[in-house]
């Protein structure tokens, strides 16, 4: 359950685009599966400007609440609305449907500095 043409983070985001335009970002399926059942998302407005490794939001589920890290720095353009009424589609659909947000990258580059799906598997196994 790790695709291929994603980057990670050590935190267990998701990122998926090159950086060329923005990128949709979400939790990792290990993530989601060690939270449980996602009870309440809290995401950040559109236009809010992120810094990589600021706090970005919440994921409530049964067993706790998580931060969400920006996994890059740049702005958040779209945010996936749907969640609030449906905060059990990042359970269910954590690297389609359960997307968090979208970030316009401040540096394209910077997704490099990402985990591979190989370097995330070995994260996720240690």
């Amino acid at each position: 359950m790790i695709p291929e043409d994603l980057r990670y983070t050590a935190e267990h985001e998701w990122v998926a685009g090159d950086g060329s335009g923005p990128v949709r970002v979400g939790i990792t399926h290990f993530a989601q599966d060690a939270l449980g059942d996602i009870v309440y998302v809290q995401l950040p407005e559109e236009g809010t400007a992120l810094a990589a490794g600021d706090s970005m939001g919440e994921v409530e589920s049964t067993k706790s609440v998580s931060e969400i890290y920006a996994p890059i720095a740049g702005t958040v353009v779209a945010r996936n609305d749907t969640l609030g009424d449906e905060p059990e589609l990042i359970n269910a659909e954590p690297y389609a449907a359960g997307w968090l947000v979208e970030i316009a990258p401040a540096d394209p580059a910077a997704l490099a500095g990402l985990l591979d799906a190989a370097a995330y598997q070995a994260l996720t196994e240690s």
